[in-house]
C-alpha cells in the first residue's frame, strides 16, 4: 500500500491539525519522551514515523473517516492504525476540565408573580 498523506508536506499538517509547523514541532518534541520507551522494544517497530502517527490520530479525530479507511490513507493497515490510536490518543488527549461547585442555592418555590 502507498502511504497517500505524510506529515513532510507542512500542508497536510496544517489542514489536518490546525497547527502551524512550528506548533506540530514543538508537540512532536513533547510526546517523543512519552513514546520511547528506555527499555529496549520487543516486536516490530513502528511502519510510520511519530510525525505521521500524530498525523493519522489527528486525521482519526477530526474526520469522519473510519479505522479502515485512514489506514488505508496512511498505507497501513486497519490493525496497525488502531494500535496507533491506541496508544497516541491518550497522549494527545486534554485533561478533564474541573468545574468548581457553585455553593449558591436558589430557592424559587415562594416566588409568585403577584400584579
Amino acid at each position: 500500500m502507498a502511504q497517500l498523506i505524510s506529515a513532510a508536506q507542512p500542508t497536510w499538517v496544517e489542514l489536518l491539525t490546525g497547527l502551524d509547523t512550528t506548533e506540530f514541532e514543538e508537540l512532536l518534541h513533547a510526546l517523543r519522551p512519552h513514546t520511547e520507551a528506555d527499555a529496549p522494544r520487543v516486536g516490530r517497530r513502528w511502519t510510520l514515523c511519530l510525525a505521521d502517527r500524530v498525523l493519522l490520530v489527528s486525521v482519526y479525530r477530526r474526520t469522519n473517516l473510519t479505522m479502515r479507511e485512514v489506514a488505508v490513507v496512511f498505507g497501513i493497515s486497519k490493525s496497525a492504525a488502531d494500535r496507533i490510536v491506541g496508544q497516541l490518543g491518550p497522549l494527545l488527549d486534554l485533561p478533564p476540565v474541573r468545574h468548581r461547585r457553585s455553593r449558591l442555592t436558589l430557592r424559587l418555590d415562594r416566588m409568585t408573580d403577584e400584579a
